[in-house]
């Protein structure tokens, strides 16, 4: 049995699901951009059967999810996300908690990995390797075109398109970042409902001119934003997987990061995988979760 339900933090009212067993350990899974809980669906019926507590929290801008203030600036930095999933930890007092992410969620789950590790057992990242909050300032021409859709909302048109335009856009980045996947019509149309949330538009804008630079954070958070600008170092056993073809964050983003944990980190290629592991494999998903929860089983 799936319950939606919610939480308040000091901006927001997070709307999340809960499955699986009450007393079980901990499972928080984190969903991406633009995408939204239902990509967990091939992973929780495993997970809730080994007797895990699931929780899957709504990003900010989707769903149910809402701000407490109509002042507060829709901000989409990745301090913003990885305070927003601090602050559902806190909220619910959970600790030795395990996180599931991915892309958005990855990022998040990195910030609450570095700043907040007491609320964690381990992290499990997918499609989006760490220190992605510094600009890539050497990058091939085709990891620039692959990241059009970022720079995109630089201009009107681009913000116009995210506003008016959602479901095109975002049906064209699901099919151009995993090219060999294919998903149903009532697939796409249910998770693009989440996207009828009024803050998703300025959160999605906001996102990508701030992470280039075009715009800046919030006060709010620039303390957090300095911290991660030093690129904290992970402490926490994490395992990190990225299809092989993926053409949003290629492969290669992801690479060479070991630098920033100071255990237990392991990197998994997935073949034949695009940008959405948890619904291109959500079986390769399940293993690595049930791999990190024997891990860390002892802490």
């Amino acid at each position: 049995m799936v319950r939606l339900q919610h939480v308040d933090t000091r901006d927001l009212r997070i709307a999340y699901e809960e499955a699986g067993h009450p007393d079980g350990r901990v499972v928080v899974l984190v969903h991406g951009w633009p995408d939204d809980v239902r990509c967990w669906d091939g992973v929780v019926p495993g997970l809730a059967a080994d007797g895990c507590r699931l929780l899957l929290p709504f990003l900010r801008g989707c769903g149910e999810t809402r701000f407490h203030a109509a002042a507060t600036l829709r901000s989409g930095a990745i301090a913003a996300i990885g305070q927003d999933l601090a602050d559902f930890l806190a909220a619910l007092d959970l600790r030795d908690a395990i996180i599931a992410g991915h892309d958005w969620g990855a990022r998040a789950g990195y910030v609450v990995g570095a700043l907040f590790p007491e609320r964690l057992s381990g992290l499990v990242a997918m499609s989006a390797g760490y220190a992605t909050a510094h600009p890539v300032k050497h990058m091939s021409y085709d990891l620039a075109k692959a990241y059009w859709y970022e720079w995109l909302v630089a201009t009107g048109q681009g913000r116009e398109a995210m506003e008016q335009d959602r479901r095109r856009l975002c049906r064209f980045l699901w099919e151009s970042w995993s090219p060999d996947w294919w998903f149903s019509e009532a697939a796409f149309e249910t998770t693009a409902s989440s996207w009828d949330n009024p803050d998703w538009a300025p959160i999605s804008i906001h996102a990508y001119r701030q992470r280039w630079k075009d715009v800046p954070g919030t006060p709010e958070h620039a303390a957090l934003e300095a911290r991660l600008a030093e690129d904290p170092p992970i402490t926490i056993p994490t395992l990190m997987l990225h299809g092989a073809k993926d053409r949003d964050n290629f492969p290669a983003t992801s690479a060479g990061k070991e630098r920033f944990f100071t255990r237990d980190y392991e990197r998994r290629v997935i073949e034949g995988v695009g940008h959405f592991l948890p619904r291109e494999a959500p079986d390769v998903v399940v293993d690595a979760i049930r791999c990190m929860l024997r891990r860390t089983a002892q802490r």
